[in-house]
């Protein structure tokens, strides 16, 4: 019990996780939107396709994250890659996902749709 307490402080004091940035990781929405602007990385929408169709990044291609895993051959391995949901939360599991299947060039724009301030198509 005293062990999980203070493994969970930890994570809380170390920023681990969902509790908030992990800098090799994450990345802020305004540090991906700057990023794609100045097309130094590729965007991809992990939302649902009726999300995606509700208003999306344009020319952001669109993979959800319950087909991610089978369609990892769209992920380029040679840029910087930004996934990105409606809070960074399944966009953060896409992450781990691919890095954790080799893809070091991988980040979670946190935040995600619901804080993006740049251009959206519907």
């Amino acid at each position: 019990m005293r062990l999980g307490i203070m493994a969970i402080i930890l994570s809380l004091l170390t920023g681990c996780g969902q509790f908030g940035l992990t800098p090799e990781v994450d990345v802020t929405v305004q540090e991906a939107q700057r990023l794609w602007e100045n097309k130094e990385a590729v965007l991809i929408d992990v939302r649902t396709p009726a999300e995606y169709r509700g208003g999306h990044i344009p020319g952001v291609v669109n993979i959800p994250l319950d087909e991610l895993e089978k369609r990892m051959g769209e992920v380029p391995k040679d840029k910087k890659v930004v996934l990105i949901c409606r809070t960074g939360s399944r966009s953060g599991q896409g992450t781990r996902m691919l890095r954790n299947k080799g893809f070091a060039n991988v980040f979670n724009s946190t935040g995600g749709m619901s804080t993006w301030k740049g251009p959206v198509t519907k």
